[in-house]
C-alpha cells in the first residue's frame, strides 16, 4: 500500500474530489504538454466518478468496505488521498492476456467463460503448469486466486478449493482471477530487491527527449561559429588601416560574397535551432545584412557602414582574428565541446544495452552496462569510442539495479524513507512466506503479497484498520500450509529482517519519522515472528477524532521502560512512572468503544493534556498538538525498535544525534522567508526529537560533547539559522545541565523553549 493516505490533507466531505476535479479539468485544459493534458482528462474522470458515487450512495467514503456490493478483499481502485472511485482495480475491459487466453481455451472471451474453464481437467492442467515453471506475474492479488486454488486441488484440499470457488464465484463475471503470462519467474527477493525494473529504465530513456538549449548551443558551436569566422575573414579583406571597405571591393571578392550568401541560405534552411543569425543587430546579423547590399551593388549608407566597422572590431577584439594562435585555441576548444556526444544520443545507445535484458526484473551488475563507449559500438552508431556515460543516465540505470537493500542506500538508489518503504515489501514477502513448506505456494504467496502492498491506502475514519494480506480468501484458504514454528517468538529470520530494516531505516535516515507504509510492514513482521509489540502510524490531524488504539498506551510504556530518567524523559517533562501505572490498572485501555473500534481514553486524555487543548474548540492545528504528543510518549516506534526489537545502528547514538541535528539545521534554513513555513517547521521538530531520542541513549560524557558541538554546526549553515534555533539550544542546555522548562514549554524569560512542530497561536520560530 504505497499511497499514505493518512498523511493527506482531506475529509471525507465532497469539497476535496470537488477541488481536484477542477485542478484537473484547469489542467487537461491548459497545459502544454499533450500527455500531460491526457493524465489529467484521466484523472479528471476518475474524480468524476467518486462524486457520482458519493451523490448516489454507491460509495461510503472513510470506511474500509467503501463501495456498495464489494467485500473489503476485493482491491477498489483508489485516486489521490484514498478516494475510492468505485471501480474494482481487477476489473474494467478484458486484457489482451486474457483475450488470448480465451483464445486458445476456445471459450468465449468473457471472464465467467474463462473462471468456468480453469476449474475442468484442461484448465487446471493449464494453472499447474504456471505453477511449476513460475512463468506468471500477479498484477493485483485477485489474480492470485485460481492459481491458489488450483494448488489446493493438486494437494487435495478440495473442500478448501470448493469453498474458495463458492466466495470467488459471485463475482466471475466481473473481476480478473487469472495470472498474466511472463517470460520467467520472479528473482527472489530475499537476497536482492530493485527500485524499478529494466523495463521501467527504458521508459524513463524512451521519454528523454534532447535538450533544446543544449543542442542549440552545439549548433552554434558546430555551424555558425565557423560560419561566422569565415564571414569576419571575408570583410576582413576590405580593410584598410584597421577599417572595413576604405576600397572598394573586386569582383572576385564580391563573387565569393555570392557563394557565401548562397552557403548562408542551405544552412539556415538546415540547420532552424540557433537563430542569432536572423537577428539584425546581432553581429553575424550585421555582417549578414551588409554584405547582402554590397554583393547587389547598393552602397551602405553611413549608419550601416558605421555598425558593419563597430561589428568587426568588436569580433576581432573579444577573439582575435580567425587563424589568429588565441583564436585557433578557442574554436578547437569549442569544437571539442561541440563534438561530444549528446545526452540523447548516449541515451539511444543506453537503450540498446538495456534490450538483451530481461524486462520485468531488476539489474543484477550495472557496471558493464556503463561502460564507455565501445570500438563496435562506435562504428555502428556513429558515437565516439571512449565517451563516458553522463551521470543522469548513470543515475537511470542504477535506479533498476537489483541488490541488498543497504547497499542501495548507500549508493544513493533509495534517498529517502518513503523510498525504502516501497521496496521493503519485495524483502517483507520472501521473509514471511518461508512458513509455507511447499516452493511453489511459497512463489505463489509472495507475488501475491507484492501485488496487495501495490493496493493504495483507502482514507478511513474512525479508527477503522485497512484490509490485511490474511483477510484476502485465497490467502485464508492456505493458511493452514504454514509451518507452525514461524508463528512463534523464536522465528529468527523474521525477527532478524524486521531489526534489519529497523536499523537500516534509523541510520539511513535518522531525522525522519517512519512513515506509514513503512510501519505497516514493521508490523506484519512483527506479527509473523510473535513479538507482540505495537507499531503506531503517523495520524493525519485533519481527521483525526481524538481517540486513540490501545496499541498507543502499549507503546509510550515500552518507551517509559527505556527512557525512564533520561534526557528524554526530562526534556519533555513526562511521567513515565504515571503512564505505566495508568497501562498496569487498565484504566488507560478501559472498554471504551468508538464505532465499534477500541480505544484508549486515558491516553487520549493525557495527550490532551499534555497538549492544552482540552478546553479548546477542536481544529486542525489543536489536533496536531495531540498527535505530536502521542508521538513524544511513543517515540514513535523508536523506543519499539530499540528496547524489543534490539536494534543497534552502526553510527552510534552520538553519530545518528549529530545527523538528526543537521537535519534540523537544513529544514530551519528553510523557514526564512518561506510564505508557509509551518509544515517545515513541523518536520524540524520531529527532526529534533529523534535527535533528543538518540541524546538519551547516550553515556552523560558523550552526550555533553555532542550538545556542546550543536552550536558549531549551526555556523555551517545559512546566517539565520542559528538565531531561529537559539531558543532550543538553549533550552536543551538548560535541562541537560538539570534545569526545567515552565509550563508554558520556556524558561529564562523566553530564551530557552522545547522545541514542539505543532501550534495554534503561531509558531515562535516563525
Amino acid at each position: 500500500m504505497n499511497d499514505n493516505a493518512e498523511q493527506q490533507p482531506l475529509t471525507a466531505a465532497p469539497s476535496y474530489p470537488e477541488a481536484q476535479l477542477a485542478k484537473a479539468f484547469t489542467t487537461a485544459l491548459t497545459h502544454e504538454d499533450p500527455g500531460t493534458r491526457r493524465r489529467a482528462e484521466v484523472r479528471g474522470q476518475r474524480w468524476r466518478e467518486v462524486l457520482a458515487g458519493m451523490a448516489a450512495g454507491r460509495l461510503t467514503i472513510g470506511s474500509r468496505t467503501p463501495v456498495d456490493g464489494l467485500p473489503p478483499w476485493v482491491t477498489p481502485e483508489v485516486v489521490r488521498g484514498g478516494f475510492a472511485t468505485g471501480t474494482a482495480s481487477a476489473g474494467g475491459p478484458l486484457r489482451d492476456d486474457e483475450t488470448a487466453a480465451a483464445r486458445s481455451f476456445g471459450v468465449p472471451a468473457e471472464r465467467r467463460a474463462l473462471f468456468a474453464h480453469c476449474l475442468t481437467e484442461p484448465g487446471l492442467a493449464r494453472l499447474w503448469r504456471l505453477l511449476d515453471s513460475g512463468h506468471y506475474e500477479i498484477g493485483v492479488p485477485e489474480e492470485a486466486a485460481l492459481l491458489t486454488m488450483a494448488w489446493l486441488v493438486r494437494h487435495g484440499e478440495t473442500d478448501a478449493a470448493l469453498d474458495l470457488v463458492a466466495e470467488l464465484e459471485p463475482f466471475a463475471d466481473r473481476l480478473r482471477f487469472l495470472p498474466r503470462p511472463a517470460d520467467g519467474p520472479a528473482p527472489d527477493a530475499a537476497t536482492a530487491v530493485h527500485r524499478h525494473t529494466v523495463s521501467d529504465a527504458v521508459g524513463t530513456l524512451i521519454r528523454r527527449r534532447p535538450n533544446a538549449a543544449v543542442e542549440t548551443q552545439r549548433e552554434a558551436l558546430a555551424v555558425w561559429q565557423p560560419f561566422g569566422d569565415e564571414l569576419l575573414l571575408h570583410w576582413l579583406r576590405t580593410a584598410r588601416n584597421g577599417r572595413v571597405l576604405e576600397h572598394v571591393p573586386d569582383a572576385g571578392w564580391t563573387a565569393h560574397g555570392e557563394v557565401l550568401l548562397r552557403r548562408y541560405r542551405l544552412l539556415a534552411a538546415e540547420h532552424t535551432r540557433s537563430t542569432k543569425h536572423r537577428n539584425p543587430k546581432e553581429n553575424l546579423g550585421i555582417l549578414l545584412g551588409a554584405l547582402e547590399e554590397t554583393v547587389a551593388g547598393r552602397p551602405l549608407d553611413a549608419r550601416r557602414l558605421g555598425l558593419l566597422r563597430h561589428a568587426v572590431e568588436s569580433m576581432v577584439r573579444r577573439r582575435g582574428v580567425p587563424g589568429s594562435a588565441a583564436h585557433t585555441t578557442l574554436r578547437r576548444r569549442q569544437a571539442e565541446q561541440a563534438a561530444l556526444p549528446s545526452h540523447h544520443a548516449l541515451a539511444q545507445l543506453m537503450l540498446r544495452r538495456l534490450a538483451v535484458l530481461p524486462q520485468e526484473t531488476g539489474i543484477a551488475d550495472a557496471a558493464p552496462l556503463l561502460g564507455a563507449v565501445t570500438e563496435e559500438e562506435s562504428r555502428e552508431t556513429g558515437l565516439p569510442a571512449g565517451a563516458a556515460v553522463p551521470p543522469v543516465i548513470r543515475r537511470v540505470v542504477e535506479s533498476a539495479l537489483s541488490a541488498p537493500l543497504g547497499t542501495l542506500v548507500e549508493r544513493g538508489v533509495v534517498p529517502s524513507a518513503e523510498v525504502l518503504a516501497g521496496l521493503v515489501p519485495q524483502l517483507v514477502a520472501a521473509a514471511t512466506t518461508q512458513a509455507y513448506r511447499d516452493e511453489t505456494l511459497r512463489a505463489l504467496m509472495a507475488a501475491n503479497y507484492r501485488a496487495f502492498r501495490s493496493r493504495r491506502s483507502l482514507l478511513l475514519l474512525n479508527l477503522e484498520r485497512q484490509v490485511r494480506v490474511e483477510e484476502l480468501p485465497w490467502v485464508r484458504a492456505v493458511s493452514g500450509q504454514r509451518s507452525a514454528v514461524l508463528g512463534k517468538p523464536d522465528a529468527g529470520g523474521v525477527l532478524a529482517v524486521l531489526r534489519q530494516l529497523g536499523e537500516l531505516a534509523v541510520q539511513a535516515f535518522p531525522g525522519t519519522i517512519l512513515p506509514n507504509p513503512l510501519v505497516r510492514e514493521a508490523a506484519v513482521l512483527e506479527r509473523e515472528c510473535g513479538l507482540g509489540v505495537p507499531f503506531v502510524e503517523e495520524l493525519a490531524a485533519d481527521i483525526f477524532t481524538g481517540t486513540f488504539s490501545p496499541k498507543f498506551l502499549t507503546a509510550a510504556r515500552i518507551a517509559g521502560d527505556l527512557l525512564g530518567g533520561t534526557l528524554y524523559e526530562r526534556y519533555y517533562g513526562i511521567d513515565y512512572a504515571a503512564i505505566r501505572d495508568l497501562a498496569t490498572a487498565g484504566t488507560g485501555t478501559a472498554p471504551a468503544r468508538s464505532h465499534g473500534a477500541r480505544t484508549s481514553p486515558g491516553f487520549a486524555r493525557l495527550c490532551a493534556e499534555r497538549a492544552g487543548t482540552a478546553s479548546r474548540p477542536r481544529s486542525v492545528a489543536a489536533n496536531g498538538m495531540v498527535i505530536e504528543q502521542a508521538q513524544i510518549l511513543t517515540t514513535h516506534n523508536l523506543a519499539t525498535l530499540v528496547h524489543r526489537v534490539g536494534i543497534a545502528p552502526r553510527p552510534g547514538w552520538a553519530g545518528l544525534a549529530h545527523r538528526c541535528f543537521v537535519t534540523v539545521c537544513r529544514l530551519t534554513a528553510r523557514v526564512h522567508r518561506n510564505p508557509r513555513p509551518l509544515a517545515t517547521i513541523k518536520d524540524a521538530a520531529y527532526a529534533w526529537r529523534q535527535m533528543v531520542f538518540h541524546l538519551s541513549l547516550c553515556p552523560p560524557e558523550e552526550q555533553s560533547r555532542v550538545i556542546a558541538a550543536l552550536g558549531e554546526e549551526t555556523a555551517r549553515h545559512p546566517a539565520h539559522v542559528a538565531p531561529r534555533l537559539a531558543p532550543a539550544l538553549a533550552g536543551l542546555a538548560l535541562v541537560a545541565e538539570g534545569g526545567t522548562f515552565g509550563g508554558d514549554g520556556t524558561a529564562d524569560g523566553g530564551r530557552a523553549r522545547r522545541f514542539l512542530g505543532w501550534s495554534t497561536d503561531g509558531h515562535w520560530m516563525r
